[in-house]
């Protein structure tokens, strides 16, 4: 009899359990930010099962206020995204918060609304991508975000993240599937939850992302894009710089839809006085130097309507991608206009000779290493700057530990460097089978300047409308873990054979190291020899 009672009790406590483990709400994702304004945050978060949607927030760590949203499915089980908008916030000021979904509570923590441009805010950004999964290397984005982002920024700048960084742009392929449910909690958000609950995040779909409802579900993003195609195209303004998200996935880049509203946006752009920066992200690249098949006809087409726009308007723009695993900084010839792949944060990669490559004139410098990219952005209405900085990891056969190998500073108004010198050939006559053009020094008003590039052209009209001959190098060509333009001081340029007995026109022109191009030198004419028997 006895005996029977124990198994009755157990059985009754077993059961009081069960109940107890379905009624207890667990927060599977901690909370993260998103469509962040001066006066208004969104705040989401994902538990195992339904249940209020509570947001408690102030000024300090007592918090005082409350706010409440709502909660909806995210797959076919129990669980809820939970979605809370905080209105009437004071811009530009840190805010204490914390998620409740019925008894469950989530820890404290802090984020810090956008200014107004006219509050003249300096500001930083984090840009990374292509952290999906490698099975080699699991733990690689969550070593990025906690031994790279946080302690970089602490070292850096400050120990207040939300102080610190403003937001992160991910240009693509933040999962290896997007359509595998765990996939967005074990290897997005969960390892980087001290990073996206201080900071707001705006993603980019990539390929990999396979246009889920898990992607949509998951961010909240800015609904001025085309409405028939909600979140794929938007566009964020946070102090003097637009940031503009694009979807260069198949099924979406040959709409015509979305290069018409880019079209519209950049215009805009252009006549509205408080924007002084474009940054677009979109996943794949205009040109790669490491992985050619990678390239996408539609980048090109975004680059081209970027180049545009920054000629047309003086604003330097920049566009973000991914999909090659390393990273490549390029920039424009005739615009100040850079091209940054933000890879690798996770994802396998892309090593040197893997693939079918090539060495882009564009392209400072490319290297196959994890990363990510820091953005300082200077909000002075009188000279506005932007300074990116690569902080590399290293790879697999030499890790490195947050060192910066690549750094450029743009500015908003240009100063020209000094017209420079043509120096030989100057009305004479040269070796039609090759000669070394010459210039003189480098000189710029502009402090702390030097010599960027140089841009040769040779004409058989003084209109240059007649090239025959066109050379642009810059300072640094790093590429296959070489610099290729070692000791090379672009103030001469070798010509290689030109028609013989022939009189040509030739010029140069300088570039510091800002991207501001000098005025081009007068034009010289010069006479190649004669044809010997």
């Amino acid at each position: 009899m006895k005996t029977n009672y124990l198994i009755l009790l157990c059985a009754l406590v077993g059961l009081e359990s069960g109940l107890w483990a379905q009624n207890t709400t667990e927060i599977e994702i901690q909370p993260y930010l998103q469509d962040a304004e001066p006066h208004r945050m969104t705040i989401m978060w994902q538990t195992n099962t339904g249940g209020e949607s509570v947001v408690e927030y102030g000024l300090t760590p007592k918090l005082g206020k409350k706010a409440s949203g709502r909660d909806y499915e995210i797959d076919f089980s129990a669980r809820k995204i939970h979605k809370v908008v905080l209105e009437d916030l004071k811009r530009f000021t840190t805010y204490y918060y914390r998620v409740k979904t019925g008894k469950t509570r989530s820890d404290i923590f802090q984020f810090k609304t956008p200014p107004f441009v006219q509050d003249e805010k300096d500001f930083r950004l984090v840009a990374m991508s292509d952290m999906q999964f490698d099975s080699h290397e699991p733990r690689k984005f969550h070593e990025i975000v906690n031994q790279g982002i946080l302690p970089y920024v602490e070292k850096e700048y400050g120990p207040k993240l939300e102080e610190e960084l403003a937001f992160v742009m991910v240009p693509g392929d933040l999962v290896q599937s997007g359509s595998v449910f765990h996939q967005w909690k074990d290897h997005f958000f969960n390892p980087a939850q001290k990073l996206f609950s201080k900071v707001p995040v705006y993603p980019a779909p990539g390929n990999h992302e396979h246009n889920s409802d898990f992607y949509f579900r998951y961010f909240e993003l800015p609904k001025n894009g085309h409405p028939a195609y909600a979140e794929h195209w938007w566009y964020k303004d946070h102090g003097n710089v637009r940031i503009i998200g694009l979807d260069s996935n198949d099924g979406y880049r040959n709409l015509k839809q979305q290069m018409l509203w880019l079209e519209r946006v950049l215009k805009e752009t252009a006549k509205n006085g408080e924007i002084d920066f474009v940054f677009a992200q979109l996943h794949h690249p205009h040109k790669s130097e490491l992985w050619i098949p990678g390239e996408e006809e539609f980048s090109t087409k975004v680059v081209k309507l970027l180049e545009k726009f920054t000629n047309d308007s003086g604003k330097p723009s920049i566009h973000f991608y991914g999909h090659t695993h390393g990273y490549s900084r390029g920039q424009s010839r005739d615009h100040k206009h850079l091209m940054v792949n933000v890879a690798s944060a996770g994802g396998a990669i892309d090593n040197w000779g893997e693939f079918e490559g090539r060495d882009y004139e564009e392209f400072s410098i490319s290297e196959d290493k994890y990363g990510f990219v820091l953005v300082e952005v200077d909000g002075d209405r009188d000279n506005p700057k932007f300074t990116l900085k690569r902080i590399s990891r290293g790879n697999t056969i030499t890790p490195e530990d947050n060192v910066r190998t690549d750094s450029i500073t743009v500015y908003r108004k240009a100063v020209l460097p000094d017209t420079p010198k043509a120096v030989f050939p100057v009305d004479e006559s040269v070796d039609f089978k090759g000669f070394v053009l010459k210039a003189g020094d480098f000189a710029s008003s502009m402090p702390h300047a030097f010599h960027g590039a140089a841009h040769w052209q040779i004409s058989a009209t003084t209109d240059f409308k007649k090239m025959v001959f066109e050379s642009w190098k810059q300072f640094e060509n790093w590429y296959y873990n070489e610099n290729r333009q070692k000791d090379d001081d672009l103030r001469d340029e070798k010509v290689h054979r030109l028609s013989p007995n022939t009189t040509y026109y030739w010029r140069v022109r300088y570039r510091d190291q800002h991207l501001n191009w000098s005025h081009w030198s007068d034009a010289q004419e010069f006479r190649t020899s004669a044809k010997t028997k």
